[in-house]
Order: structure tokens, then sequence, then C-alpha cells
């Protein structure tokens, strides 16, 4: 079965992999490594360990666009997923993004868009990572087949939405291109209406 990944591999305005700094920096972390996955691991790991969560470390200026990302080494999750988005995409490797619908305390309401990846490798078809930054309690991993996200969906108005999404939510834009601090945009957190699920 052959599958068109090329909606999975272009660049476009938010996952900009066509940028000089971003390939230059896929090129970089690609250097001797073999094959797709040991590829996609270095991304991986760069964007979770080197680049800042914006939340986190209480880091302006708010980012969007995969080269802002890179440039001003941090991001929310979700601008951190459209960093390592374009890095894999710079490397041939298809990749999208993906979300969970999350409380954003222990419990909800409010409720919030979480934002990770989906990387194809050939050897195990997509895969999900994550590479908001790890924690105290949060321990994101990349370890294909098996799965390693950061938050596990607990609450029954959580969830983990199956899409793999080409470019980010409308909804993700308007939180990140709308607001000029990180503590802005906490406060108008992106999230997605549910259906209720039947019993």
């Amino acid at each position: 079965m052959v599958t068109d990944f090329s909606i999975y591999l272009a660049s476009s305005t938010y996952i900009d992999s066509e940028h000089p700094a971003v390939r230059a920096r896929a090129a970089e972390l690609a250097a001797g490594a073999v094959g797709d996955a040991a590829i996609a691991a270095r991304c991986f790991a760069f964007v979770r360990d080197e680049i800042a969560h914006s939340w986190d470390y209480q880091r302006n200026p708010v980012t969007c666009r995969a080269s802002e990302v890179l440039q001003h080494g941090t991001g929310y999750c979700y601008a951190k997923s459209h960093l390592l988005a374009a890095l894999l995409r710079a490397n041939g490797i298809p990749a999208g993004l993906c979300y969970q619908r999350l409380a954003v305390g222990e419990v909800g309401p409010p409720f919030c868009l979480h934002g990770l990846n989906a990387v194809y490798l050939q050897e195990f078809g997509w895969y999900r990572i994550d590479a908001r930054g790890n924690k105290p309690g949060v321990a994101a991993a990349f370890t294909p087949p098996q799965e390693q996200l950061a938050f596990p969906v607990l609450a029954p108005e959580e969830r983990d939405l199956p899409e793999i999404w080409p470019a980010p939510l409308a909804q993700v834009v308007a939180s990140l291109t709308g607001y000029s601090t990180v503590q802005d945009v906490a406060a108008h957190l992106p999230d997605v209406e549910m259906l209720p699920v039947r019993k």
C-alpha cells in the first residue's frame, strides 16, 4: 500500500522546514545517524531537552513558527511540536501534529489542548512522540514502537485525539499569535468542545 505523505513533508507557514536555520539544524542533528528512527530520535531529544517549555521556564517571547522556536530557544508544547515537525520534514521524514485534551489542573474544568507529534518511521509506521520537555512527574521518551508520552489521559472529559494534522489547529495558532506574553497565553489556552461519550 502506497500512502501519499506529501502533506506531512511540506514546508508551511508555521512548520517552516525550508527556513535556512531549520534546515541547518536538521542537517546537524542528522549527521552520522543511520536510518530514519535514529535521526528522529536525535531531533526529538533536541527539542525535548534543548528548547525550554515557555511555562516551565516562564520565558518570553511567545513563539509559534518553527524557526521562531529555534531562534529563541523556547515555546509552549504546541510551538515545540511545530519545530519538531519541521526538523523531521527537513530530513525527509513524514511528521504531523497530534493533540490531547487534558485538564489544566489535577481535574477539570478547565481543559486545554496539549500539542505533540506523530512521526512516520519505516520500521514501525506512525508513532506518537511528545517533546514538551521533561520535569518531575513527566518522563516522555523515544522508545518505538512503545509510546512514552508526557501525560496520561485520565479524567472522563480528557481525550487522546486520533487525528494526525499536517498543520496546527486554528485555535492553537490564535492562542500563540494573539497574546504577547507567556502568562497571557496561559490564561487563554486553546481547547476543543467534545461530544459526550456514549455509555
